[in-house]
């Protein structure tokens, strides 16, 4: 990243998220692998994004209302393109492919108006961790269920690689600790044994297990370009301008170090939690 293409502070971009998508896209696949609903009629995905994956939920049960929330008005902006490509002559934005649609919500103020025993299935894929103490939340997640439904879960767990830390010890150094140092904070994020006693004291049966992936990317600063769409964006958008390129200069040269290429690709291993409830 040069001074003549400077690093983009938004709040997401899709298509820098889409980058990788079907590295992204693997747990989400894995995850819904382990949801064994006979014929769920109505399913919402919290934290959707730009709609790629929600999408294929209609082909796997084609007779479904499929629901997408997320809070990004980008990312929900992608989504409803989504749907009007599919869209029949003369309807209206957002009534595209049909039991398919969108809304642009706060996940916890979602949750929270959300009629109880509404849903089948309830999928949570890479979005909860953003969510502060977000096992607090489990409760109403679980009330959405209806008779026999499954709420299936996927968060990062990957707060401990050298990229996060080389994050936090970067944005706490000088002169960007004054800025984001305490949007470095490593978070505390639940394992599958959490999710596993939670959700088993909610009354559900639980399967809840782990998967380190070795993703192997390509070109120039792959993890970086992976990173910077995602988990370093809160910092990146937390610096001044006139900061958020040396940060960026320095974060890659460390990950260089850390992640160096090979002759096959740069090598990203990333572990990633999950946890599938059932009603019983």
């Amino acid at each position: 990243m040069t001074k003549e293409t400077p690093v983009d502070a938004s709040t997401w971009d899709p298509a820098q998220y889409a980058r990788f998508a079907a590295d992204r896209g693997r747990p989400f696949v894995d995850l819904l692998a382990r949801v064994h609903h006979p014929g769920p009629t109505r399913v919402v995905d919290l934290g959707c994004g730009p709609g790629d994956l929600t999408a294929t939920l209609l082909d796997r049960w084609p007779d479904a209302r499929i629901e997408g929330v997320d809070s990004s008005p980008e990312m929900v902006a992608e989504f409803r393109r989504r749907i009007d490509r599919t869209a029949p002559p003369g309807a209206a934005s957002g009534e595209g492919r049909s039991g398919l649609s969108v809304h642009q919500a706060d996940l916890r103020d979602w949750v929270s108006a959300a009629a109880p025993a509404s849903y089948d299935v309830v999928v949570s894929n890479a979005a909860l961790q953003w969510v502060p103490r977000h096992l607090e939340l489990l409760p109403q997640l679980v009330k959405l269920l209806a008779p026999g439904g499954r709420l299936a879960i996927q968060i990062p767990g990957n707060h401990e690689a050298p990229s996060h830390r080389l994050l936090r010890e970067l944005a706490t150094s000088e002169p960007f600790a004054a800025h984001v140092g305490r949007l470095a904070q490593r978070p505390v994020l639940p394992g599958p044994a959490d999710y596993l006693s939670a959700l088993s004291a909610l009354g559900l049966g639980v399967d809840a297990w782990e998967t380190t992936y070795l993703h192997v990317l390509q070109g120039p600063d792959p993890v970086w370009e992976w990173i910077r769409g995602t988990g370093a964006r809160p910092v990146l958008q937390g610096l001044p301008a006139e900061l958020r390129e040396e940060f960026a200069e320095l974060y890659r040269a460390r990950l260089r170090e850390a992640y160096p290429a090979q002759e096959h690709g740069t090598v990203l291993p990333f572990r990633r939690v999950f946890a599938v409830g059932q009603v019983t």
